[in-house]
């Protein structure tokens, strides 16, 4: 597609499984891992971001079709095989999806080979509680959970649970604290799928290193936010100064320059 004609297509391949990344820019890698139904238009326009500010974004192809819009329809076809996939645990609570191996180890081969202090991961909706998993087990500084929805908050059990093993978030936690990390949640207030209760959950478990940015998108907010509004970084976001979506982004690409781009102390 024309949409991803700036982009080079790699591919990467671990534990016998191969997908396709797409890759833009240079410096110290961020992992952009999409959200549903795909690597969409508007996650395109983010990872440029990313490669615009000095770093190398790349896209693990997961599901849906790569630059295809965000549709309803899309959206609907794609979420239903990632449903019944053994890689994603959509309803699983206290468990880390499988996917999420495949996904460390692109942290650390891009890590490997493009340098720099570690690795920015941003998931998103489907994939938002993947950042958090891949601490346990690759080189992440900046993890970015935008609207985690997974496991489905169906049950209020679901909507504390986390989308990783007990195991998995202790060693989250470890690494937390071992590399003075902070971990960045943005939902919308009025998202029912990505539930408050899973960011109460997150400032429970990590205390002040999950900072949690939620917007307003009450019946007649001041920002005009659409009561359905969900991706923060994407579908949603009003590029105009000063608004809360532009300012949640800018936080975001501000976390890189600062913990990937920026010279050490004593440099």
């Amino acid at each position: 597609m024309a949409e991803l004609d700036d982009f080079e297509c790699t591919e990467f391949t671990h534990d016998g499984k191969t997908r396709k990344v797409y890759r833009k820019g240079s410096g110290p890698a961020v992992v952009v891992i999409a959200e549903m139904p795909g690597i969409t238009p508007g996650v395109l326009g983010f990872a440029r971001r990313v490669a615009d500010l000095g770093c190398t974004a790349a896209l693990p192809h997961l599901f849906g079709e790569p630059g295809a819009p965000a549709t309803v329809s899309g959206t609907l076809a794609s979420i239903a095989p990632a449903c019944v996939s053994r890689e994603f645990l959509v309803l699983a609570t206290g468990r880390t999806s499988p996917v999420i191996d495949w996904l460390r180890a692109l942290a650390r081969s891009l890590h490997a080979d493009c340098g720099g202090p570690g690795v920015g991961v941003v998931g998103m909706c489907f994939t938002g509680g993947f950042a958090l998993a891949m601490i346990a087990d690759a080189p992440v500084l900046v993890p970015v959970l935008s609207q985690p929805s997974l496991p489905f908050p169906l049950g209020a059990h679901r909507r504390r649970d986390l989308g990783l093993s007990p195991s998995d978030l202790e060693e989250a936690k470890r690494q937390c604290a071992a590399k003075d990390l902070r971990v960045l949640g943005l939902r919308f207030t009025g998202d029912k799928v990505s539930p408050p209760e899973r960011f109460a959950r997150l400032r429970e478990e990590l205390g002040d290193r999950f900072v949690g940015v939620e917007i307003d998108s009450s019946p007649g907010n001041p920002h005009g936010n659409p009561t359905s509004a969900h991706s923060v970084l994407t579908e949603h976001l009003v590029d105009k100064p000063g608004h809360p979506t532009r300012e949640a982004l800018d936080q975001v690409l501000g976390l890189f320059r600062e913990k990937l781009l920026s010279p050490a102390p004593g440099a």
